[in-house]
Parts: structure tokens; C-alpha cells; sequence
């Protein structure tokens, strides 16, 4: 495995835990995901592992080397796209991508190779040549991306990549992922788009309030819902909730949503009850289906608002 965490703890003066006893590990050639909501912790565990925070206990390993005693190991084998935009002034995305591939040692020719492949990709050709700060911020955080794998490191780590990013190009962003870790890098990928990650993860961990409450394949996760149906019902902003009924496990109300569990045996039951509160207006649509990684993250972390993060903490 290129990346092992073992027991890892981040506390920060005044006695806020941004992480405790966080351990996983991330394979070459795996797309592994970081899920959780704002304030969870990822942005400072991503920190721990580019050598940019220390952590209070527990130990970082990238291809067997301690990176807590040797940051500069971990700088050099990690690319990095942060959430926050990256200043690009006086550039245009040529040359933002390619100074980046030559910095990380690429020549010169496989640089610009490099650089135009994935703009072709990515189709941002017709930007190519504007000043960054011109441009929109869906194609900005392209560029941003592009500069984190023109030249990827053993481990790439994209925190929430697609965000500003059209439906288009985020397909086309999600083969470019994958085609990374194809090649051999191991790939985090930082993020609360639960329904994104479902479809491009190997394998993810779900972090709150700085602890993996779980952890595996989306398969994995998912059946722990014992092959129950997902009943979601949305409710009608001008009508009074109905009440859950008996048939319906583990019930969650999540905004206009209530969701729950529906055994085999009920399911004719469940669509009668739907149905019916959708005649009296009291829902205005429903869907009976199998469990979601959303199902998992919910009923995990539960659909609590988005948390900020405490002053004296970079968690994300």
C-alpha cells in the first residue's frame, strides 16, 4: 500500500479534536474517498498527510517512509488540488498547467504534451490562452485540477474538485480520476457529494466530528441495510408532515425528505400509504429503491446542518 495512518490524533490548544484515532490505508491504483460533513475533520487529516500540520499522536506512512519525521517525503510524493481556488494571476491556463509539470520535473516537451492533453480533455481548449482570473469559476477549478495531475505525485488528493464544475465536464473530470489511478497513483478524494463519490470510489471512510464511523466498499456499506427498500417520500411545503408509519425502520427526516427502511414483505403496503398521501397533496413525489450510499452517510452521520469549523481548527 503507498499510504498508511495508524492511530492519528490532531488536538489543537484549548483542547478542540479536530481528529482522534483515525487510521486507513490507500492503495496504488485506488480511488479512496474522504466523506463527511463540514467541521468533520478531513481538511486537517489531508494537512497531516502533506506534511503541512503535526499531528499530536499517531504515525503517516507513505511507501513505508515516516512522513511525520520527514514532511519534505510526503511534499514531494503528494499532488494536491485544495477546495479553496488557487491564486493564478497574470496566467493563462497553459501556462499555469504546464509551469507546474515542469516544477514537478517534467521536461519541457512532455510538460506541454501533458498540458494540452488534459485541456483537451477536460474540453478547455477554448480558454486556453485567457488570464485565469478571467474566467469562470467551474473552468478555473478545471484548471486548478489540471495543475494537480499534469504531472500527478504517488498520491493525488482532489478536496471537493467538481465544485462550481457543470454536469458536462464533471463526467468528463470523473474519467480523468479515474485514468489517474489507473496509472498508478492513489487517489484521495475529499468531498460531502455523497452521490459523486458512489459512482467513482473503490473503497471510502465516512469521518465525523474527527473519527471514521465507517468504513469500506460502497457495497460493503450498503449492506448493512440487510436488503430492506429505501422509501423517500417528499413532502409538500404547504402540507403538515404525515407521521411515520409503523412499517417504515429507522426513519430520518432530512428537509422536505422522510426517508426509511421497507421490508419485502411490506412493500405493497408502503406504495398504498405513498400514493394516498400523494392524492391528498400532503407529498408531492416518491421513490421505493435499493439502499444508497446517501442511506449509509445519513444514517452515519444523521442530516444535521452544515457544521463551521471552530477558529483554532483547519478541519473541513
Amino acid at each position: 500500500m503507498i499510504l498508511q495512518v495508524e492511530r492519528l490524533a490532531k488536538v489543537y490548544p484549548g483542547g478542540v479534536r479536530a481528529n482522534e484515532d483515525i487510521s486507513l490505508h490507500v492503495d496504488r491504483g485506488e480511488v479512496f474517498g474522504l466523506l463527511g460533513p463540514n467541521g468533520a475533520g478531513k481538511t486537517t487529516l489531508v494537512s497531516q498527510v502533506l506534511g503541512l500540520a503535526k499531528p499530536t499522536s499517531g504515525t503517516i506512512h507513505i511507501d513505508g517512509v515516516d512522513v511525520v519525521q520527514r514532511p519534505a517525503v510526503a511534499r514531494r510524493a503528494c499532488s494536491y488540488q485544495p477546495q479553496s481556488s488557487v491564486p493564478i494571476r497574470g496566467l493563462t491556463p497553459l501556462q499555469a498547467i504546464e509551469l507546474v509539470g515542469r516544477i514537478r520535473r517534467l521536461d519541457r516537451q512532455e510538460a506541454r504534451r501533458r498540458t494540452i492533453e488534459l485541456l483537451e480533455t477536460l474540453e478547455l481548449t477554448e480558454w486556453s490562452s485567457k488570464v485565469v482570473t478571467e474566467l469562470s469559476g467551474g473552468v478555473t477549478r478545471l484548471v486548478a485540477f489540471c495543475m494537480s495531475a499534469v504531472a500527478p505525485g504517488r498520491i493525488v488528493i482532489l478536496d471537493e474538485p467538481t465544485n462550481d464544475v457543470d454536469p458536462l465536464r464533471r463526467k468528463l473530470l470523473w474519467r480523468e480520476v479515474r485514468a489517474l489511478a489507473d496509472a498508478g497513483s492513489a487517489v484521495v478524494l475529499v468531498t460531502h457529494n455523497v452521490l459523486e463519490a458512489e459512482r467513482c470510489v473503490d473503497r471510502l471512510a465516512i469521518v465525523d466530528h474527527g473519527t471514521v464511523v465507517a468504513e469500506g466498499t460502497p457495497a460493503a456499506l450498503k449492506s448493512a441495510f440487510g436488503g430492506a427498500l429505501r422509501l423517500e417520500v417528499v413532502l409538500d411545503p404547504t402540507a403538515a408532515a404525515p407521521a411515520a408509519p409503523a412499517f417504515l425502520a429507522s426513519p430520518t427526516r432530512a428537509g422536505r425528505r422522510l426517508i426509511g427502511d421497507v421490508g419485502a414483505a411490506d412493500l405493497m403496503v408502503a406504495v398504498a400509504w405513498a400514493k394516498e398521501l400523494q392524492r391528498r397533496g400532503t407529498i408531492e413525489e416518491f421513490s421505493i429503491g435499493p439502499a444508497t450510499l446517501e442511506d449509509v452517510y445519513v444514517r452515519r452521520v444523521g442530516p444535521e446542518p452544515e457544521r463551521e469549523d471552530t477558529g483554532a481548527s483547519v478541519a473541513g
